[in-house]
């Protein structure tokens, strides 16, 4: 028996925290690696603080941060950064500003995503 329902509009406040916004941009640097060894995630992990200190005025949102090793997606070893935002100029400066000093890169490459919300549903699970 299906004791869920499902509505089109949110119907509490939970729910409407939950809404997603209607244009999503999405923004992934991949740093291109010279090497790994097992400070390169520490020294990543350091200039992305960097980066979110000296964010302020640029309105953005930290969405995920990884290692792709060799052969997952090409031949080199990609560090990569996601983020949701409107302000890409701004947020490429700031990125390029902290990471184009990094002695480890043979090059940072970026995509940029645009998502636009077609459909959204709610509903809870009944436990």
């Amino acid at each position: 028996m299906d004791n869920t329902k499902i509505v089109q509009k949110p119907q509490t406040q939970f729910e409407s925290k939950l809404a997603q916004e209607d244009y999503n941009i999405n923004v992934a640097f991949y740093v291109h690696l010279k090497e790994y060894n097992n400070t390169v995630r520490d020294e990543l992990e350091k200039r992305l603080g960097e980066v979110f200190l000296f964010s302020k005025g640029v309105e953005w949102k930290f969405d995920s941060f990884g290692i792709e090793k060799t052969g997952s997606r090409g031949k080199q070893i990609l560090g990569y950064f996601i983020f949701r935002t409107a302000n890409i100029t701004d947020l490429q400066k700031l990125f390029i500003k902290e990471f184009g000093d990094y002695k480890n890169a043979l090059k940072i490459t970026c995509s940029v995503a645009e998502y636009k919300k077609i459909d959204e549903k709610f509903f809870e699970v009944k436990l």
